[in-house]
């Protein structure tokens, strides 16, 4: 999509409507000349009144405070006259410094009173009050302004934005330039994470030589950074090296140099397995291997044995007159004998049935269950089936931050959760990072129940739980196959079994909750779709196009993918209104009204339920409702499962998505009463097996298959599933070896 031109403007900062002090968000009024007032948005760090800039960016038309200028990125210009001074010093901008101070120095000084204050902090000790320790502070105050404002400016010429620009600096300091100029790619650190082409940028105009030591390990790094969006916790060293030489145009024993090098002094962690070399960063490396670690510990010291299960299970029957199948009494024997249990199987096989006989006759003998699933909606439809309270993983760990925003759980080894039993929901949805999350908090001796569908796609972050568990054949594990009489009489539940076994599902039937439409192109597919949410669904059974319905595409592009979709459903679901706000986020126009999806874990977004309970972090696939955009003071408020969630405009833009469509990826973990999938012309890398069962399963009461049978049969017949490159399974075996694995 083609960006809008930037314009540019020139004023002085008069006033200061808004400010958040921890991104630097701010609601500047600006003087320009014969336009008059300007109220101008965006990341402004240490702006303050009297202040003149010079802004570059996008004019738009708020309903209700009028035209406003969203800065893209600005630069400061020192205030020029000893009135611009006084304004500026008498702000507060510089600590220690106020009005009437500020019009001592104005008064003493003139339009010198900066250079005075920056270079020559001595003569500010004429004026009373001020001891030569004070000026020395205030000198200091000063020249950290200035230097932010240098780091911008520098940052700002290599498409850095201001808000990267402020992290810079809270690592680095008043040293932020010396040390990138020393090394661009400290930018890349973990902490900050600036794009590797930003600091390649850098780099190429201080004309430092390609195969420089600096680039190539960060060109490692960024490669294995890169694939955790992939997937992959390692990377086979060879693959890597290769990946990076072709990155960097170096040739591949330069990268192999540097990869040893990086791997001796623990930047990154090699490990051999069946004499092929892997790469980890640091964090995946201690998150799969201290999983497997922990998990044999559990194996070595189980949870106590709660005797007489197999009795209390036949007493249940005959208070039911319930009778369960062989599987389901050989799990529930295993999560009360054994201490732990893997618990996978399709829809309809009795999951919740055998989950629910656990929860009970474990309560029934005094012990403490925790129930939790990764994402809000799971962990709603896990209280809705079981009866009992369940929480997000996150929440459950007491997910905050520290000072490098970065997540950290308060319950940990040191803080354990107080409980006997766990049960974890959609286990196929927890990567390596978050499973390790909650084995440190998991009390000694404590029974651990897994819950998972193993044929539905791997989680959206790095790591293969819930499947290399399984293939390590370490853990009791029972899978349910047998499909229930009242389930089998769902053509969905039917279908998605037929389609894990590699059948075609039964596309005929006008009748049940599963129907199959052709569509001869996707113009007429998309045309449909929009029927189907906008009007026919809601006509024939009540469904609400927002909280109801919900299209899932196998991929992003195409007519048939999120983006035009979404833009086509948006248009007939929620148009644009008189009276009703917008905001642009990068080219994607969000309006009060819409339906959207967090698209990434952000542990600092804010929330409040109605009951008053406050908290704060929202979670990669969340859905909500927009409720109100507030452009005055640049928040964007959305009603989110059971929670008002408050976001910054800079946090939505980085965060948010239209939802009326979403990747079939990204539904994981939800339930919609009714699904409508796109199945015509797909990519040849998007036509497999797993995906089109994890679409056809997130279908609770109707689902609507859209397209050609030929395109159905294709994915139904290619079995071949993404290959992650991870390792738990490896340490599970004790496939690491010894030796040195470049050796």
């Amino acid at each position: 999509m083609e960006k809008e031109p930037l314009y540019e403007m020139t004023g002085t900062v008069e006033h200061i409507v808004f400010r958040n002090d921890k991104n630097q968000y701010t609601v500047l009024e600006v003087s320009c000349g014969d336009e008059g007032l300007v109220t101008v948005v965006g990341t402004f760090p240490f702006v303050s009144p009297g202040e003149e800039l010079h802004i570059y960016g996008t004019w738009s038309n708020h309903p209700t405070f009028g035209p406003q200028f969203k800065a893209e990125t600005f630069e400061h210009r020192r205030p020029a006259t000893a009135a611009a001074m006084l304004r500026y010093l008498s702000s507060g901008a510089v600590k220690g410094i106020g009005p009437a101070t500020a019009g001592k120095i104005i008064e003493l000084f003139g339009e010198n009173a900066l250079e005075v204050i920056s270079h020559e902090p001595e003569r500010l000790c004429v004026v009373k009050g001020i001891t030569k320790e004070k000026a020395r502070k205030i000198s200091e105050e000063l020249n950290k302004v200035n230097g932010i404002r240098e780091l911008l400016l520098y940052a700002g010429a290599f498409g850095i934005n201001p808000e990267d620009a402020v992290r810079v600096w809270k690592r680095f300091g008043s040293a932020s330039i010396e040390t990138i100029r020393e090394n661009p790619y400290c930018l890349c650190e973990d902490s900050l994470e600036i794009s590797f082409d930003c600091a390649d940028a850098i780099a190429a105009s201080m004309e430092r030589p390609q195969d420089d030591a600096g680039r190539v390990r960060a060109g490692i790094v960024h490669v294995l950074r890169h694939n955790l969006n992939n997937g992959h916790t390692c990377l086979p060293a060879d693959k890597l090296t290769l990946a990076a030489s072709h990155l960097l145009g170096v040739e591949e024993e330069r990268t192999q140099e540097e990869l040893v090098q990086l791997c001796a002094c623990g930047a990154l962690i090699a490990e051999g397995f069946s004499g092929k070399a892997f790469v980890f960063l640091p964090k995946l490396y201690r998150a799969e291997s201290y999983a497997a670690e922990r998990l044999d510990t559990l194996l070595r010291f189980p949870a106590q044995v709660l005797e007489n299960a197999g009795k209390r299970i036949c007493e249940i029957e005959r208070e039911t007159g319930f009778c369960y199948a062989e599987k389901q009494r050989e799990a529930i024997l295993c999560a009360l004998e054994k201490g732990m249990l893997i618990l996978t199987g399709g829809p309809g096989t009795g999951k919740t049935t055998t989950l629910n006989a656990i929860i009970r006759i474990l309560k029934e003998r005094g012990e403490e269950v925790l129930l939790a699933a990764p994402t809000g909606r799971a962990a709603k439809r896990m209280s809705e089936l079981t009866g009992e309270e369940a929480k997000t993983i996150h929440r459950m760990l007491q997910v905050s931050w520290d000072e490098q925003d970065l997540p950290v759980f308060n319950r940990n080894e040191h803080n354990p959760l107080e409980c006997d039993a766990l049960v974890i929901d959609e286990l196929s949805m927890v990567d390596a990072q978050l499973f390790e999350g909650v084995l440190r908090a998991l009390p000694l001796g404590c029974r651990l129940v897994l819950v998972g569908d193993s044929d539905q796609l791997p989680s959206v972050g790095a790591g293969n739980v819930l499947g290399d568990l399984i293939a390590s054949k370490r853990f009791p594990t029972v899978e349910l196959k047998e499909i229930f009489r009242q389930s089998r009489e769902s053509l969905i539940v039917t279908n998605a079994h037929a389609i894990v076994n590699g059948q075609m599902p039964d596309l005929s039937s006008v009748h049940g909750d599963c129907f199959f439409m052709g569509a001869s192109d996707p113009a007429a597919a998309a045309e449909t779709i929009v029927s189907l949410c906008a009007s026919r669904l809601p006509r024939t059974y009540g469904y609400s196009p927002f909280a109801d319905i919900q299209v899932l595409c196998p991929g992003r592009k195409g007519e048939l993918g999120v983006y035009e979709l979404n833009k086509k459903l948006q248009a007939a679901l929620n148009p644009e209104e008189r009276g009703k706000k917008q905001i642009n986020l990068n080219g994607i126009i969000l309006r009060e009204g819409d339906k959207v999806m967090q698209v990434r874990n952000d542990y600092d977004i804010p929330w409040q339920r109605e009951d008053g309970t406050a908290g704060e972090g929202v979670f990669n696939g969340d859905i909500g409702l927009v409720l109100e955009i507030d452009r005055n003071a640049g928040n964007v408020t959305i009603w989110m499962d059971d929670r008002y969630v408050v976001y910054e405009t800079e946090q939505a833009m980085r965060s948010l998505e239209l939802a009326y469509a979403v990747t079939i990826h990204k539904s994981q973990g939800n339930e919609f009463p009714a699904v409508i999938i796109p199945v015509l012309r797909c990519p040849m890398q998007l036509s497999y097996r797993n995906l089109l069962y994890t679409g056809v399963t997130r279908a609770k009461s109707t689902l609507i298959l859209i397209g050609q049978p030929g395109n159905v049969r294709q994915m139904v017949e290619n079995d071949k599933r993404t290959r992650r490159y991870t390792a738990l399974k490896k340490f599970l075996l004790g496939e690491n070896e010894q030796h040195e694995p470049f050796a």
